[in-house]
């Protein structure tokens, strides 16, 4: 899949969710993006570790997503499956963004500082346009601290996920060279 149609599908996969969130109907704006993912994944010529990626992403995003909720910088809409945990659609955008690690952000491969800078300023930016488009909202943990932890969380997991989009020795995972 060429670079720009995964950054297409990946800006509409990011706005069909969030406003589905916002409007109260985010299954299938979630499902699509999903069956989106699944078609990367399927249509990739390193399906493996795009399948391994989107599975580590999408642990790592619930993990800090919910973290940040329950520390009180975040509070989001529909949160189905729990209220405990970062919602469905949530897990969406993580998997989305694991899509283009290998495909329309592949000129970060090894610039993961560059890949830290990019994470801390777009993921903040990415929350407050989700906030401002009604999808959620900022905790009791205040605006600011909100958005100074999503800038850490997204500066330590652009390098992150850059690090795991590189096959293991022994793996079997050879990486196109095109």
């Amino acid at each position: 899949m060429t670079k720009f149609w995964n950054f297409l599908f990946f800006q509409l996969g990011w706005f069909a969710c969030v406003m589905g969130a916002a409007n109260h109907h985010v299954f299938w704006p979630a499902i699509g993006t999903f069956f989106y993912v699944a078609f990367y994944i399927w249509r990739s010529n390193q399906s493996l570790l795009e399948l391994r990626l989107v599975i580590k992403t999408v642990i790592l995003g619930v993990s800090a997503d919910t973290l940040l909720s329950h520390l009180g910088y975040l509070s989001f809409e529909n949160a189905w499956p729990s209220s405990y945990l970062s919602p469905f659609w949530m897990w969406a955008l993580w998997a989305l963004v694991a899509s283009t690690i290998n495909s329309s952000l592949s000129w970060l491969q090894n610039r993961p500082i560059l890949g830290a800078m990019l994470g801390g300023v777009a993921g903040p930016m990415s929350y407050e346009a989700g906030i401002r488009m009604g999808a959620g909202a900022w905790g009791t943990g205040g605006q600011v601290w909100g958005l100074v932890f999503i800038g850490v969380t997204w500066a330590l997991a652009i390098p992150l996920l850059l690090h795991w989009a590189r096959p293991t020795v022994g793996s079997g995972i050879v990486k196109n060279q095109t």
